[in-house]
């Protein structure tokens, strides 16, 4: 069986938190219940989660609220589930840090799915430091420092830079980095990726360099001596 986890799911609609919540227990994880997004933020802070999955629309503090204030003390992997999919909904839920983006009405089985596979690529690796020229990726503490200055990276622009670093020198398409990053079953598109490989370079700084824009293809992670 796998490890057992702490999932935190904030959604007013019983009937739906019910229902997620007797698959994920099926599957052996803790599950918390919020009805409101103060309420979420209140066992978030009183737990140790280890994956959120929050509604957009909530009580009190609606899903982008919670999910900016989680962002500014931790990068626990976030599942934003909505009833819009409108293409900028999407986009400000990244921007925000969420790691996945689920519209409703979905399958219980598919949201599992995406958790588990989402725990998955969290413990990938343990265990490893990659260093290259000034910027050190901490692989099992998930973390990133440029010339030992922290960076505040979320879960999605730390596992996007750790797939370009792990294949350096070799030019990637945006198909490929979303099915290594995202997964075979996001249904999002290539603008995904140019958004997070936006704010991943803004957040590097000059060491942003490092990835290279490979016209009409994709990009390349690559550092020159």
């Amino acid at each position: 069986m796998a490890t057992s986890m702490n999932i935190l799911i904030a959604d007013d609609e019983p009937r739906m938190t019910k229902l997620v919540s007797d698959f994920l227990k099926k599957e052996g994880h803790n599950v918390f219940v919020a009805e409101n997004g103060r309420q979420a933020l209140d066992i978030f802070y009183d737990q140790h989660i280890d994956l959120v999955i929050l509604d957009v629309m909530m009580p009190e503090y609606d899903g982008w609220a919670v999910c900016r204030e989680i962002r500014k003390t931790s990068q626990v992997p976030i599942i934003m589930l909505t009833a819009r999919s409108e293409e900028a909904d999407e986009l400000f839920g990244f921007e925000l840090g969420a790691d996945e983006y689920v519209t409703k009405p979905f399958s219980p089985k598919i949201l599992v799915a995406r958790v588990q596979a989402l725990l998955r690529r969290v413990a990938e690796h343990k265990n490893l430091s990659i260093t290259v020229d000034g910027l050190e990726i901490d692989v099992n503490g998930r973390s990133v420092t440029v010339d030992g200055i922290p960076l505040d990276l979320s879960m999605k622009e730390f596992e996007l830079l750790l797939y370009l670093v792990n294949n350096e020198g070799t030019a990637l398409n945006r198909e490929q980095i979303l099915n290594a990053v995202w997964g075979y079953d996001y249904f999002g598109d290539a603008r995904t990726v140019d958004t997070h490989i936006k704010k991943l370079r803004q957040k590097l700084g000059d060491k942003g360099s490092f990835i290279k824009t490979i016209r009409g293809l994709g990009y390349k992670f690559e550092v020159k001596s």
